[in-house]
């Protein structure tokens, strides 16, 4: 029982201590809590003690530069309004300086107005006495010469026309003959304004055109295998093709600029494409001369449009664009007609003549050298009768056949544009005779090979030293060839006068084409 009690006492007296001892640490803990509480909370004031601060002192900052706009703007407009005081004060000052100064005038004007006033008075009294002073002396010449003022006037007036009539005369004459002295002198200064205004170009003779390469490779694939290639677009073209040892470059050569061009085009597209053989040499040229033969219309429209010259026949401007692949005597064929245009149009406003006539004759005068068939006439002559076939005017017409004087002058035109070709071409004769007559002597050995029967096409390669005939193989066989050589050559001896000697190679091939389908 007593083990009992004292159990239940230990354990109340347990229990007081626990809670004592509780007590204790709910009391310890709760005074930390409060501090560190307390610590937060002043540490969370000064925080909020800065930001308010800093808002403050951004608030103010704000406020000062709204203030200093303002400011600013303000000491802006009072500037400007001193500014426009000060231009109102100075315009004030002017119109009171010129209020004074129009009444000064205006009191100076009166003055002169009453010194002029009087001035005509006098005036009126002064010739009062003078028309008097005038009746009385001719009443006294009345009286002395026996004669009425009427008739002494009558007398007076036709001495006075026999006068003038003989000092006209003089005067005509001597106008006349300052008018043939200076005449010639003018006619020089017209010309010379006219060169003046007109800048000329010479373009030297040439007979070969350079064909660059890439590389020294592609010259083998030109020449083809034993030389099948180069003979196919020499025979095609006409043209003399040189493979040499030059660099990167072959040589084409022909005395006709037009055959050198379509040779220069299909290398390029042979090359360029990479099958060269004979069967695609012959398509290729046939179609290069399509295109040049396009270009050549091209080049005539663009040359009509350029200068000012409407409503010629088709015919026509396909005969301009082939003057650019024609010369004359030294000069681009096309080149020269241009400048003997613009000098026909210049020379033609200083005569005061049409303009747009005289620059349409000096454009065509020359077509005469560019026709499909050249029949034996002057070039003049064939122009200007393809000019009347193409309905151009007659004054056109006799000015393009009158500019070497095969025909005699009928217009005004005809001289100007004799004139402007001289000047233009600026002929001394000898050197550029020779190219002309060169190049006629190559197509005169064409055309006596091709009047055979049974050869198809002729080319003077070589400067004319070499003459190549293609015959038909249907037409004309081994032994006839032969024969056709040997005739063209005693022909050649017999008609024509060249230097040195000519060969002729009579070329006959056989053809089979047959098509996979």
């Amino acid at each position: 029982m007593e083990i009992f009690i004292y159990v239940i006492a230990g354990f109340l007296g347990g229990g007081v201590l626990s809670y004592f001892m509780w007590d204790k640490a709910l009391k310890s803990k709760k005074t930390k809590i409060v501090s560190e509480a307390e610590s937060e909370g002043e540490v969370i004031k000064k925080d909020k003690m800065l930001q308010a601060k800093e808002k403050f002192l951004q608030l103010k900052s704000e406020h000062e530069e709204y203030i200093n706009e303002k400011n600013s703007k303000i000491n802006s407009f009072e500037a400007k309004i001193k500014q426009r005081e000060a231009s109102i004060n100075q315009r004030r000052d002017e119109l009171n300086r010129e209020v004074r100064d129009f009444e000064t005038s205006k009191h100076e004007v009166d003055v002169i107005r009453e010194n002029l006033t009087n001035q005509l008075e006098i005036l009126e009294k002064k010739e009062t006495e003078v028309e008097l002073l005038h009746r009385k002396h001719l009443e006294k010449l009345e009286v002395l010469s026996g004669l009425s003022a009427d008739e002494a006037k009558a007398q007076l007036v036709e001495s006075l026309k026999n006068e003038a009539k003989t000092e006209a005369m003089s005067y005509i004459n001597e106008i006349m003959e300052e008018a043939k002295l200076s005449a010639n002198k003018e006619a020089k200064k017209v010309v010379v304004k006219t060169i003046q205004r007109v800048a000329t170009e010479t373009a030297i003779e040439n007979s070969v055109t350079i064909f660059h390469i890439e590389s020294d490779e592609i010259k083998g694939r030109i020449i083809g295998r034993e030389g099948r290639n180069i003979r196919a677009l020499e025979a095609a073209t006409g043209v003399e093709i040189i493979v040499d040892d030059t660099p990167e470059a072959i040589v084409l050569s022909g005395f006709d600029p037009v055959r050198r061009e379509i040779a220069r085009l299909a290398l390029h597209q042979l090359v360029t494409d990479g099958r060269i053989h004979p069967a695609r040499i012959e398509e290729v040229v046939e179609k290069v001369r399509k295109q040049v033969e396009e270009e050549i219309i091209e080049t005539g429209k663009r040359t009509t449009i350029d200068l000012g010259v409407h409503g010629l026949h088709p015919e026509l401007i396909r005969m301009i664009g082939k003057m650019k692949y024609r010369s004359s005597y030294g000069q681009n064929l096309l080149q020269h007609s241009r400048e003997v245009a613009n000098l026909c149009a210049i020379m033609a406003t200083e005569l005061g003549l049409n303009a747009k006539a005289a620059k349409r004759a000096g454009l065509l005068h020359d077509i005469g050298k560019v026709p499909d068939d050249e029949p034996e006439l002057p070039h003049a002559v064939l122009g200007m009768k393809l000019a009347e076939r193409f309905k151009e005017k007659p004054d056109i017409c006799n000015a393009i056949g009158a500019h070497h004087d095969e025909v005699e002058m009928t217009t005004l035109l005809a001289p100007i544009v004799q004139v402007c070709d001289a000047i233009s071409g600026a002929r001394p004769g000898a050197r550029r005779e020779v190219v002309e007559s060169y190049i006629k002597r190559l197509k005169t050995l064409e055309e006596l090979a091709l009047s055979y029967p049974g050869v198809l096409k002729t080319y003077a390669i070589q400067a004319g030293r070499e003459l190549r005939v293609i015959v038909g193989s249907d037409k004309i066989g081994d032994k006839e060839s032969e024969q056709l050589s040997f005739d063209i050559a005693k022909r050649i001896q017999d008609e024509m006068t060249y230097p040195g000697q000519i060969k002729i190679t009579v070329i006959r091939e056989m053809r089979a084409i047959s098509y996979a389908k």
